[in-house]
């Protein structure tokens, strides 16, 4: 895999029940080796502090968590949004965990929320990529804490693909769906692809707040958010 890689991106969130909901919107993403990070200046960063861990590297915060489920890793694989024009905003992260044999030996999906919360899901996928686990972060004020996250996700080549769908009480709730199709990185592909998307990560976040809105006007419950809502920074 030739890193780094930039990928125009649509990604898709439908919520099922007990209202529906659907929305589409583009943007694009990275694909980086934490061992050789790019920057762009103020189009592109990699900054630790915009990630789960207290580390001043991300590769060091992403080794700490695999030391907590006693793995190692070789190389590492982040697909994510960066820091452009002073902002970031990443709903989740992906890293892809190598050992020297070039399999992955753990993937780890860094979900984020609106409100500054980050939590980190250390994942052992089968062959086909897929990983399930127990929901234990609250996300959207209308989702409960409890449920379970499948998952599939498969290493990025020449397109990308990311799925993950929210069970509850043997229902679907929530899908939320990445495609992308890679680009060369080169400081023209760069340039015009922020030219492009210039406050990507604003706008993401922007759409949720105004989803959320939509949802509490056709009085969907809110679920409270937990009072010691984990945040790791």
């Amino acid at each position: 895999m030739v890193t780094p890689a930039l990928y125009e991106t649509t990604i898709q969130h439908v919520r099922q029940t007990p209202l529906r909901n659907a929305f589409t919107y583009n943007s694009y993403w990275w694909l980086v080796d934490l061992d050789d990070l790019p920057s762009y200046g103020p189009l592109a960063q990699f900054r630790a502090s915009d990630h789960v861990g207290s580390s001043s590297s991300i590769r060091a915060n992403v080794d700490a968590l695999l030391a907590e489920e006693g793995l190692t890793a070789d190389r590492v694989l982040m697909l994510s949004n960066a820091r452009s024009f002073g902002h970031v905003f990443n709903p989740i992260s992906v890293h892809w965990c190598f050992s020297t044999s070039d399999e992955v030996v753990a993937v780890i999906a860094e979900v984020h929320n609106t409100y500054g919360g980050r939590h980190p899901y250390v994942l052992r996928v089968d062959d086909e990529m897929r990983a399930s686990t127990e929901k234990v972060f609250y996300v959207s004020p209308f989702n409960t804490v409890e449920g379970r996250y499948e998952m599939r996700l498969p290493v990025p080549g020449d397109d990308l693909r990311i799925d993950l769908t929210y069970f509850r009480d043997d229902q679907k709730p929530f899908v939320a769906t990445v495609r992308g199709s890679r680009l060369p990185v080169t400081t023209g592909s760069v340039v015009r692809t922020a030219l492009r998307h210039p406050v990507s990560t604003r706008f993401v976040s922007l759409r949720i707040r105004v989803q959320g809105i939509k949802l509490y006007l056709r009085k969907l419950p809110v679920v409270p958010r937990p009072r010691q809502m984990e945040t790791t920074s």
